[in-house]
């Protein structure tokens, strides 16, 4: 067995890469007849609940497009966001097991999702959705939100906010098919239609992927685990439909559904080595809307939604047993936006979220109402974003919070930006009545965030260095002395984080780097499996009619139970040609170099693997 990537031998990858990306940061915009979407035409709305050019969001915002994702050719939601400034993923395997994201050293429960603006609200015992059922092949685009934002989205904005859209066709009918192969026993495929006809446009898609897997667990470590190869399947579905009843009103119907089944490696001392763990997971959301433009002044959007997540999970051998939890978040929400004045705008609205736990041995549910607005512009060289929020937790309390940003253009290219804000996360239903280990006198996490950056944009290119401090207190954690949940901690984070996007002739470019120290202020003990630097560089060419792509990513060392988790680098490489208008072929080798890793103590991630597939796509 090949021991796990040693830190001199990752260091020398980190940085090549890194010394080649700096200077091309601060390149001259490509030819106009190589240009891909300028940022100032990128439009995102997480950011700020407004319309905005990506440019001029205040918060540090990524967008992941439809393009990148095509790009990317990765299967699932984690794979994707690991290449992102601020964000780090550990798993526990291959797809579909239990996975984990943070976010500027927040952990998972600490971060908000959400589908088409609805919230993914888990209130099970682990607070934490399911990412690892979330497949792309129905994404259209991510919007990625860091630093806190409770001001604008309520419970759970500590980290930040992830958003994904799924897939829309505006234009002519049109239909899409993919196929796909590779090691592991894994295949893939899809298929999509949509388009739209004078008022009204629709969309259908779905996804199915299967793979024998492998097994992850590291027998060194868990002698009493079971050792054979733990498979993975996975069902999506999406639909969209939306008609333009008159002019300036729409009603739309949007809804997902993920269902994923899998075994997996629990890492228990209680194992034995014919122990079979399987997990079925079924995820989704449908959502009504009614978008409405009352004058040129003032449009409201008007939605009604409902968030499902259910985990069953199993095991047969030495100890049967099975637990079966399912969350339901039903959220009413109605947003306002009014035009001030040129380039200012004032935006307002009212939610309700009702949410529920149910389980074999308990059940739960709670209230949750919410009051906001906001308001952002520019003036001269100067822009504000000022939000304000207040939330009603039912059996927890109210909270408000606010977001203070404000920019300064240096030069037509340079803006400085500077921000204060304020978060909190509601305690899930689980931690507060699961029996035996739920406290229901558990407070809020409570937290601040201060961010000072400078943002670099011309053509396509957008660089945003951004120095950031985080503190947060009353966190959340099982405390092994009570059996129980509790707030103890108080935690904090400092750092620096880079990212850049651009276009140099035929080459795409990404790039980010995070510097980060994320401890636990009583103990001065670095935070549990978050890694000082994360770094990533994506590099897309085309050439003589192929487009040639590699994603290279870097994490450092990081403690995990009481251990210290190598550093590691990967590379994957992709290819894609087009034959025609309507076929394309593809396919992708991961982890190239075939590095021996872990995210999580004890799981060994894939080794070398490559996948091959074929697309269709035409008009109809």
């Amino acid at each position: 067995m090949k021991r796990i990537a040693s830190g001199h031998r990752a260091r020398r990858w980190m940085l090549a890469p890194l010394s080649a990306a700096v200077p091309l940061s601060f390149g001259l915009a490509a030819p106009p007849a190589a240009r891909a979407q300028s940022p100032l035409e990128t439009v995102v709305v997480t950011a700020s609940r407004l319309p905005q050019p990506l440019t001029e969001a205040l918060p540090h915002t990524t967008v992941i497009s439809r393009e990148d994702i095509v790009r990317a050719q990765v299967p699932d939601l984690p794979s994707l966001l690991a290449r992102e400034a601020g964000l780090q993923i550990t798993s526990n395997g291959g797809l579909g097991t239990a996975t984990s994201i943070f976010m500027r050293g927040a952990g998972s429960s600490q971060v908000l999702i959400m589908v088409d603006g609805m919230p993914m609200t888990k209130q099970d015992a682990t607070g934490t959705v399911s990412i690892e059922q979330l497949m792309l092949d129905q994404v259209e685009r991510v919007e990625i939100v860091r630093g806190n934002v409770s001001a604008i989205y309520g419970s759970g904005a500590v980290g930040g906010v992830i958003q994904i859209f799924t897939r829309r066709h505006q234009g002519p009918p049109r239909a899409s098919v993919q196929l796909e192969a590779g090691s592991h026993g894994t295949s893939r495929a899809s298929a999509s239609i949509g388009g739209r006809q004078a008022a009204t446009s629709w969309t259908l898609g779905a996804s199915y992927l299967t793979t024998d897997g492998f097994s992850a667990i590291d027998a060194k470590k868990f002698a009493t685990a079971n050792p054979d190869d733990d498979g993975y399947r996975n069902r999506s579905l999406t639909l969209g439909l939306s008609h333009e009843v008159a002019a300036g009103h729409t009603l739309g119907l949007r809804a997902f559904s993920s269902q994923g089944r899998g075994e997996y490696d629990s890492g228990s001392s209680f194992d034995a080595p014919g122990d079979v763990h399987t997990r079925r997971s079924r995820l989704g959301s449908v959502q009504v809307q009614s978008d409405n433009r009352w004058t040129q002044a003032w449009e409201s959007m008007l939605s009604l939604g409902e968030f499902r997540d259910r985990d069953i999970n199993a095991q047969t051998g030495s100890f049967d047993f099975e637990s079966d939890a399912r969350t339901r978040t039903r959220a009413l929400q109605w947003n306002n936006t009014l035009a001030l004045a040129p380039r200012w705008q004032a935006t307002a609205g009212v939610s309700r979220q009702y949410q529920r736990i149910d389980t074999d041995e308990y059940e739960k549910s709670r209230t949750v109402d919410a009051l906001y607005a906001g308001v952002s512009g520019t003036a001269g060289p100067h822009s504000v974003q000022v939000n304000l929020r207040h939330d009603d937790t039912e059996g927890v309390g109210s909270k408000s919070t606010y977001y203070l940003g404000y920019g300064f253009q240096l030069t037509e290219q340079w803006k400085a930006i500077a921000s204060a804000s304020t978060a909190f996360n509601a305690p899930p239903l689980g931690y507060l009545y699961a029996p035996f280990f739920g406290n229901p006198d558990l407070r809020p996490e409570h937290a601040r965030n201060q961010e000072l950056g400078v943002q670099y944009a011309q053509g396509v290119h957008v660089l945003r260095i951004t120095a950031f401090r985080a503190r947060l207190r009353d966190q959340l954690v099982y405390d092994f002395a009570t059996n129980r949940f509790e707030n103890v901690a108080r935690t904090r984070n400092r750092g620096v984080e880079l990212s850049y996007s651009g276009r140099l002739g035929r080459t795409d470019l990404r790039a980010s780097l995070t510097r980060q120290d994320p401890r636990d202020e009583e103990t001065d003990q670095r935070l549990n499996r978050r890694a000082k630097t994360l770094a990533s560089l994506a590099v897309s060419h085309e050439l003589a009619g192929w487009r040639l792509g590699m994603d290279w990513r870097y994490t450092g060392e990081r403690p995990d139970r009481a251990q210290t988790l190598s550093d590691y680098s990967v590379v994957d490489l992709t290819v894609r040609r087009s034959i025609g208008r309507r076929w394309s072929v593809f396919g992708r080798i991961e982890n190239a170099g075939n590095t021996r890793y872990e995210t999580a103590y004890g799981y060994r991630q894939a080794e070398r693997s490559a996948y091959v597939g074929l697309q269709w796509q035409a008009d109809l």
